[in-house]
């Protein structure tokens, strides 16, 4: 009777942990970092798998801004671009012999203001998302370019740099942070009204209208959340190098959105969880890290990463066309 009763109890938990968006993803990441592992040992090494996570958290904390506007059915490409401004800005600040925390202050700064442009283009001038932050992209990318003609910014202070040396418990000060923001995240998603409004926007944007909900609002200051947040990795990554580099975040937009994808988070708003997008970070930053391992040719890596994306969409198709059709069944 013991043996049946824990056997109840672990297919109950099985399929209890099936049931959760984010199982699929956990499952696909494991199952793959099996795989590296068995084709090169030294995957799983400590100082591998260390690499990996400091690697993962200046994705990270862009990827939880990215899951929140995904989910409202908006989209963020700047996000690349803003990362790069808000290191260049923070570096300038430096050279100009700044305090630390006001050349900090002034990088996050700018990934906010460039937010509040993006929300207003897109809720005032009623402007789609994809061209708005196509547009801003580029002209991030060339401020960037303006500023510092293509020749990186540097040495930047001391002090500056020590940030990205910072251990606590031996645990890297980015890693630190974007833990904390994914924790905030996943709160603010799933323990309060304003993250309520943001699943019921990406739902059904007339419904969320008709319920009441500030859906001007909430739009602008998703995209705010999600330019300050690039702003801050391309802060963490300017300490990382040393320098504030023209080139920084680039392609980066792409690697945010694929993990979020990844992660569960719906092309068509509504649907997703930061846990997810978090992993799906993590998964990204895993592909990456075992290809170069096992490798393989960066022009190769490219290719993989974009049909990684092109099958997470088309999954996220299936599974949007699976729930249709038994809703459609329920009704009958």
């Amino acid at each position: 009777m013991r043996g049946n009763n824990f056997i109840d109890k672990a297919l109950s938990a099985l399929s209890k942990f099936f049931v959760k968006q984010e199982s699929s993803i956990i499952v696909v990441t494991v199952l793959y970092m099996i795989f590296v592992t068995s084709v090169n040992p030294v995957f799983f090494s400590s100082a591998n798998l260390f690499n990996i996570l400091k690697n993962t958290g200046y994705s990270l904390i862009t990827v939880v801004g990215m899951a929140l506007v995904l989910i409202t059915g908006g989209l963020d490409l700047s996000v690349g671009s803003v990362l790069a401004l808000g290191g260049v800005v923070t570096g300038m600040a430096c050279k100009a012999e700044l305090p630390v925390a006001v050349a900090i202050l002034l990088g996050l700064t700018t990934g906010v203001i460039v937010g509040l442009i993006n929300g207003s283009l897109i809720v005032k001038a009623g402007i789609p998302p994809l061209i708005v932050t196509l547009g801003m992209m580029y002209v991030a990318r060339g401020a960037v370019s303006v500023l510092t003609q293509g020749v990186p910014i540097y040495p930047l202070p001391t002090v500056f740099k020590a940030i990205d040396k910072i251990r606590i418990a031996g645990i890297p000060m980015v890693v630190i942070v974007a833990i904390t923001i994914t924790i905030i995240g996943y709160l603010l998603l799933s323990q309060t009204p304003f993250g309520r409004n943001i699943y019921a926007l990406g739902g059904n944007v007339e419904a969320a209208r008709i319920s009441g909900i500030n859906i001007d609002k909430t739009k602008m200051i998703v995209y705010v959340i999600a330019s300050g947040l690039a702003s801050l990795s391309g802060v963490f990554i300017a300490s990382r190098l040393g320098s504030a580099e023209a080139a920084a975040g680039t392609g980066f937009e792409m690697t945010v959105i694929c993990g979020a994808i990844i992660g569960g988070v719906s092309t068509f708003g509504g649907v997703g969880s930061v846990i997810g997008a978090a992993i799906g970070a993590f998964f990204m930053e895993v592909l990456t890290n075992s290809l170069t391992l096992m490798r393989v040719s960066v022009y190769w890596q490219n290719l993989v990463v974009g049909v990684v994306l092109v099958l997470a969409v088309l999954l996220d198709q299936y599974k949007r066309n699976v729930i249709l059709m038994s809703s459609i069944k329920a009704k009958k």
